[in-house]
C-alpha cells in the first residue's frame, strides 16, 4: 500500500522531470519545487494561521492574566478567542505531515531504486514501479552524477577519518535555521507571556517550543550524511523554498507591508 499510494507516483513524477531535462539532479530539484507549489494552498494558510496566533497574543494575555488559577476556564476562552478570529490551530499540521510523507516516499525511492550496490540505477527495480508509458530500455543507464554528487550515495567530505556532512547537508540545516530565526521572535513573545502567569507549565511549553527550532537543523547535520545524496538535495531545495514562502508570508518574524496592504492575511473579522 505505501509503495501503491506513495513511492510509485512520487517516482513516476521524478522521472517525468527526468524525462524532459535528461539530468537527474535537476529533475530532482524541479520535481520538488513543483511539489511545494502543489502544497501552496495548504502551506499558506498554516503561515497566516501561525501570524494571526503571533497577532492575538495581546489578548491572550490578558486571558491568562483574568483565568490564572483555572487552567478549564483559560482553556475554553483561549478557544472562544481562536474561533471568534478564524484561527485553526490544527491548520499548521496536515502541511507538515504531508512533507514528512513525501520525504520518506523519496528516501524508499532512493533506496529502492537508486542503488549504490547496482551502480547507481537498478533499471529492473525501477521498471517494476514505473507507470508502463515511462518505463525505461533494460538497457538504458541514469547517470547519478550532479555537480560534485554521486545522488545515490551520501554528502559527505572526502578524505576525512571520520564522516562529516557536506555542502548541501549543510545548507539544508541552514535553511531550517533560518526558518527558525524567522520564528524566534513569535516564541519570544510567547517567552514574555509565559514570565507573566503563574506555573511552570506555560513556561514548559515555550521552552518545548524554543528546543523543536533548533532540534532539526541539528538532526539534518547528525543524520543528514547517512542519507542518499539525491535526498538531501531535496531537503535542501524544500528548506529553500519554504524560507521563501514564510517570508513572503510574515517577513522577518513580523508581517510585510505589501503583503498587508494585499490583505492577504485579514481576517474576515478584521475588516
Amino acid at each position: 500500500m505505501w509503495d501503491l499510494l506513495i513511492v510509485q507516483p512520487l517516482l513516476n513524477g521524478l522521472i517525468i522531470f527526468y524525462k524532459i531535462f535528461g539530468n537527474l539532479g535537476v529533475a530532482i530539484i524541479l520535481f520538488t519545487v513543483a511539489i511545494r507549489l502543489l502544497l501552496t494552498p495548504l502551506v499558506l494558510p498554516s503561515l497566516k494561521q501561525m501570524q494571526k496566533i503571533k497577532e492575538l497574543a495581546p489578548h491572550l494575555a490578558r486571558l491568562k492574566a483574568r483565568h490564572q488559577g483555572d487552567k478549564m476556564k483559560l482553556m475554553q476562552a483561549q478557544t472562544d478567542l481562536y474561533k471568534q478570529h478564524g484561527v485553526n490551530q490544527m491548520a499548521g499540521c496536515l502541511p507538515q505531515i504531508l512533507q514528512m510523507v513525501i520525504f520518506f516516499g523519496l528516501f524508499s525511492v532512493f533506496n529502492k531504486v537508486f542503488s549504490v550496490a547496482n551502480g547507481g540505477v537498478s533499471i529492473d527495480k525501477l521498471n517494476e514501479l514505473l507507470w508502463p508509458i515511462l518505463r525505461l530500455p533494460t538497457n538504458a543507464s541514469i547517470d547519478m552524477r550532479f555537480l560534485y554528487l554521486h545522488l545515490a550515495k551520501p554528502d559527505i567530505i572526502p578524505g576525512l577519518p571520520i564522516p562529516l556532512p557536506g555542502i548541501i547537508i549543510i545548507a539544508s540545516a541552514a535553511a531550517l535555521f533560518i526558518s527558525s530565526k524567522m520564528m524566534m521572535p513569535v516564541i519570544t513573545k510567547e517567552e514574555e507571556l509565559a514570565k507573566k502567569t503563574k506555573g511552570a507549565a506555560d513556561d514548559m511549553a515555550v521552552s518545548m517550543q524554543k528546543s523543536m527550532l533548533w532540534m532539526f537543523p541539528v538532526m539534518t547535520l547528525v543524520f543528514g550524511f547517512s542519507f542518499p545524496s539525491g535526498l538531501a538535495l531535496f531537503w535542501f531545495i524544500n528548506s529553500a523554498f519554504q524560507v521563501g514562502q514564510q517570508y513572503l508570508v510574515s517577513g522577518w518574524g513580523g508581517m510585510t507591508p505589501w503583503i498587508k496592504h494585499l490583505g492577504m492575511l485579514q481576517s474576515p473579522h478584521g475588516r
